[in-house]
């Protein structure tokens, strides 16, 4: 049935998650706010350190809006970053410039001594953020949340940055493994209670990110990835039961399927290398989002058009969110940003 109909002021994205279907999709970038757009590094050089950035909400609630001002997505998403989670529970957090994040890695004893959720005021901040966005966008513009996975935070917690293949926590869990369940397990804790108090200041949605899950052989996929999102979803569903979910296993591949009914996410979230044949059955189940190539955004021209045609013909006549496979990348051409939403819209 085409129930692609709407209202003036609706928040499709949110309609979308429930299931909806619209002939021209609605549309958002992961990273919307960052370093390809001039706007953010003004403010990102005043602003000095990246987590001062985050957890100024003045500041932060403006980067949010940014994007929205310049291109009119049909969603903002909060500006923080998944690794505010291990900062608030006592480890020590910092991005260098070029590089990415860095902390000291974890080690067996310490995760015992991680503060639990009664440390959850460090991340007022963020919610403060939420509110203000919730106040300032305008009412079709959904609002969402998010954190990152478990599986994902921990990788950065024990190898104090991004790795090859993730290998130091894939190693630490065949090594401790009742122990790195509890890491998990904590994490999975606090996420939930900051995901709880995004949606209660106005977020819309919320979205899990775990940009990890791809390195991880189906046993560990299931033990790492889907059993910690689905304490994360029974907690938040607890508090708030028609919480809207998001989760985007990144790089999962064939394990994506089986992901929504096992984890209780409204709605998959698809990197570029799933085949458009895979898709459309996991969009078959519910809402789907994605899944362009970020590098075809980078690209233009020819490259950017067929991309965007390609999901718009396999994935459009059902419920689907339009997005990146994963984050623009601070080399995107702004005009592109503006050719794949008037492809997007039509």
């Amino acid at each position: 049935m085409n129930n692609s109909a709407e209202k003036p002021t609706e928040r499709k994205i949110i309609e979308v998650l429930k299931g909806r279907h619209y002939e021209r999709p609605p549309v958002w970038m992961m990273r919307q706010a960052g370093r390809y757009l001039p706007e953010y590094r003004e403010i990102r050089a005043k602003a000095g350190s990246f987590l001062n950035l985050c957890y100024t909400p003045d500041i932060a609630a403006e980067v949010t809006l940014q994007p929205i001002k310049r291109f009119g997505f049909d969603a903002a998403i909060l500006f923080s970053d998944i690794l505010v989670i291990p900062d608030a529970m006592g480890r020590k957090v910092s991005f260098v410039e070029g590089e990415g994040p860095r902390l000291e890695p974890i080690n067996p004893d310490e995760i015992k001594k991680l503060k639990g959720t009664e440390a959850i005021g460090h991340l007022d901040p963020v919610i403060e953020t939420v509110s203000i966005l919730r106040n300032e966008l305008p009412d079709e513009v959904s609002l969402l949340g998010f954190c990152g996975a478990p599986w994902t935070v921990a990788t950065y917690m024990i190898a104090g940055r991004g790795t090859p293949d993730q290998a130091p926590a894939r190693l630490f869990s065949y090594e401790n493994e009742k122990v790195f369940e509890n890491l998990l397990d904590q994490i999975a804790v606090f996420s939930a209670q900051y995901l709880i108090k995004q949606l209660e200041a106005g977020a819309d949605a919320v979205q899990i990110f775990d940009s990890w899950s791809g390195v991880l052989g189906e046993k560990e996929f299931e033990k790492w990835c889907v059993l910690p999102v689905k304490k994360i979803v029974d907690l938040v569903r607890q508090k708030i039961p028609d919480a809207k979910i998001i989760g985007f296993p990144k790089s999962a591949g064939f394990l994506y399927q089986g992901y929504r009914q096992k984890t209780g996410v409204d709605c998959l979230g698809l990197d570029w290398s799933v085949p458009m044949s895979f898709a459309k059955e996991l969009q078959g189940e519910g809402a789907i989002q994605g899944n362009l190539d970020p590098v075809r955004l980078i690209a233009g021209g020819k490259a950017l058009d067929e991309g965007v045609e390609e999901i718009i013909e396999g994935l459009g006549n059902g419920p689907l969110i339009f997005n990146l496979g994963h984050g623009i990348t601070p080399q995107t051409p702004i005009a592109n940003v503006e050719r794949m939403i008037e492809l997007v819209r039509g």
